[in-house]
């Protein structure tokens, strides 16, 4: 399943437009605040929302991800999020954000 993220700086975070060509194809705005970055990766943003997305699909299927949220609200249905995902960050977190 091909994922593609699409990112752009706003004021105080980042928006990340995501698509997941599955079946059938999704469409995902997600909102990422400074503190969200600073807590979950504090990396490449773009990196971010793809793992953020890998652990999604691992979990439910593309069409039952929210179609617009904040990324903190993945640790609400998942608690598990923030520590797989500070796991599968590595070397790729010490990578500076895009400003």
């Amino acid at each position: 399943m091909t994922v593609g993220v699409a990112v752009r700086s706003v004021e105080g975070g980042w928006v990340a437009e995501v698509t997941v060509d599955g079946t059938p194809p999704t469409r995902h705005t997600v909102r990422i605040a400074r503190a969200e970055h600073d807590r979950y990766g504090r990396g490449d943003v773009e990196d971010l929302v793809r793992r953020s997305f890998a652990f999604l699909l691992a979990r439910e299927p593309s069409s039952s991800i929210l179609r617009e949220f904040d990324l903190s609200t993945i640790e609400r249905y998942f608690p598990d999020y923030a520590s797989e995902i500070a796991r599968t960050g590595g070397a790729r977190e010490r990578r500076r954000a895009p400003h």
